[in-house]
């Protein structure tokens, strides 16, 4: 099943007392920075909880399966995310919250 960032928001307002407006606001912030960081190329460290960072797919050629004509694929930027400390030792637990 997967989590929403609606069900996010519910269950932090919900924990914290605070009004959904106000945590979809932060929430939807902090995502606009992530994004806006990762835009220019900057790391994002959570510590503890893991890293984003930006890498770049070199430029491939590829062919159309169907007319199976070449086709260049040009670079792109990609995040990825490498797991913390923290959040390792809670999969391999299994414990939920």
């Amino acid at each position: 099943m997967a989590t929403t960032k609606k069900d996010l928001i519910d269950r932090i307002a919900a924990s914290t007392g605070t009004r959904q407006t106000l945590v979809k606001a932060v929430v939807q912030q902090f995502f606009d920075e992530m994004t806006c960081e990762l835009a220019k190329g900057n790391r994002l460290e959570f510590r503890d909880f893991g890293v984003f960072e930006t890498k770049i797919t070199p430029a491939r050629a590829a062919q159309n399966p169907r007319t199976l004509q070449k086709v260049q694929v040009p670079a792109k930027r990609k995040v990825v995310f490498k797991v913390g400390r923290a959040v390792k030792e809670r999969l391999n637990n299994k414990t939920p919250r």
